[in-house]
């Protein structure tokens, strides 16, 4: 290594089906947490970028949305920017949930990570594996599975983590970071995500949603900062709308007596304030939008293209 470049930099991609856990992965190299999580599938909607320090190299960690077959306008977008997150990295990481593929080899998730294998072949990438939630896995259901994926022929590396208990992800990190290349750092060392606070504040209420209401609210829902107030005293005033697609679905986020919303405003208010080390007041509103998954202005936004055609 040149006197000029004593450290390295690069960009590693996330990829995986929905749900498979690239997300908590992300959290877990970076340290903190960057990118929001949920037990509902297809929570990551735009590529969001986690910086980490392994020694000399500095790794930005892009997690992307999950790749499946798309069937929205949304969806499309969301695909785009996971190839295109991959398109453009140093090195690509691909997660597999293996509790459920050992499970299931001809589930949803079994096809979405064939056809993310079948697009790495195409665009001759090659790959590190990541086995996620291998805890509590029997060793004679996981070595055929990783036997079966490996006879892929495009993987550099294999790795056994559960990325919720942080179990091997220091060994994932360190391959990663001996693949940047030389070169200066992208950002400070005390930064650890690319995202700007109004958009990181609209996705913290949105987990909150997920959360509170992952089995009662569809994909028919999202946040947007409308209003962000820097106050005198060092704190921060947000004004954010949760935005549904039907009048049926405000009830339910409102909740009786408007106790669901205040209970989401509450958790995301607390993570907010900790996230951005200050005091936060949160406001939230509700309202109905019917078409704001086909409007442009919203993908733009997120950091998604918005890609032309029916929706």
């Amino acid at each position: 290594m040149s006197e000029e470049h004593k450290t390295r930099c690069g960009f590693a991609a996330v990829l995986g089906a929905p749900n498979a856990g690239k997300s908590t992965l992300v959290n877990a190299l970076v340290g903190s947490k960057v990118s929001i999580v949920s037990p509902k599938v297809q929570t990551t909607r735009m590529a969001v970028r986690g910086v980490a320090i392994t020694g000399d190299a500095q790794i930005i960690f892009v997690d992307t949305p999950g790749i499946f077959k798309p069937r929205r306008r949304l969806d499309r977008a969301m695909v785009n920017a996971a190839w295109s997150g991959a398109g453009d990295a140093d090195v690509v990481l691909l997660i597999v949930d293996s509790p459920e593929l050992a499970a299931h080899p001809d589930g949803l998730a079994a096809r979405d990570t064939r056809m993310i294998v079948e697009g790495l072949k195409k665009a001759e990438r090659k790959a590190a594996l990541i086995l996620n939630k291998i805890d509590g896995m029997k060793r004679t259901d996981l070595l055929p599975l990783v036997e079966k994926l490996n006879a892929e022929g495009i993987f550099e590396a294999t790795f056994m983590v559960s990325a919720l208990k942080g179990e091997h992800v220091k060994d994932v990190a360190e391959w990663v970071a001996a693949r940047m290349r030389p070169g200066p750092w992208l950002y400070p060392e005390d930064q650890a995500a690319d995202i700007p606070s109004r958009l990181l504040a609209a996705e913290i209420t949105r987990e909150k949603l997920y959360l509170r209401l992952h089995d009662e609210l569809p994909y028919a829902s999202t946040v947007e900062t409308e209003k962000w107030e820097e106050r005198k005293d060092g704190s921060v005033k947000i004004d954010q709308v949760i935005f549904v697609e039907r009048e049926g679905q405000k009830p339910i986020v409102l909740g009786k007596g408007g106790r669901t919303v205040k209970t989401i405003g509450e958790l995301a208010r607390k993570e907010m304030e900790e996230i951005f080390g200050r005091r936060v007041h949160l406001f939230l509103f509700v309202k109905v939008r019917e078409n704001w998954a086909n409007e442009r202005e919203h993908y733009r936004e997120m950091g998604l293209e918005f890609p032309e055609g029916e929706n």
